[in-house]
C-alpha cells in the first residue's frame, strides 16, 4: 500500500525514448499518484534496480520517471516494477 492516498491508490504514466550517444537509451514515463519525496525514492530504489538500468530521474511534480537503460526497456518489466511499488505505469510520455 503506497503512503501517498489514502485507499492506497497510486498510478503512473507514458514514456519518450531517446537514445543518447549511441550507447544509453532514455525513455520517459507519465507517472500519476506521486505526491512527495518517499514517491521519488521509492521509484528510484525499485527502478533503479532492475538490470540494465542505468540511471532513473523522478519529476514529481510533472508526474514523470525518466529511465536510462544500456538497451531498449522492457516496458512490462517496468511496469510491474511500478505498480509492485503502489504506482502505475500507463505508458511511454507523448
Amino acid at each position: 500500500m503506497s503512503c501517498c492516498t489514502p485507499d492506497g491508490s497510486c498510478s503512473t504514466g507514458s514514456a519518450n525514448t531517446v537514445t543518447v550517444g549511441g550507447a544509453a537509451i532514455a525513455t520517459v514515463y507519465n507517472v500519476s499518484g506521486m505526491t512527495c519525496g518517499h514517491c521519488k525514492s521509492t521509484l528510484t530504489r525499485e527502478i533503479g534496480a532492475l538490470e540494465d538500468v542505468l540511471s532513473v530521474d523522478v519529476d514529481v511534480a510533472a508526474g514523470r520517471v525518466t529511465v536510462t537503460t544500456t538497451d531498449e526497456p522492457d516496458d512490462a518489466k517496468l511496469a510491474e516494477v511500478v505498480d509492485e511499488a503502489g504506482y502505475e505505469l500507463t505508458g511511454r510520455a507523448a
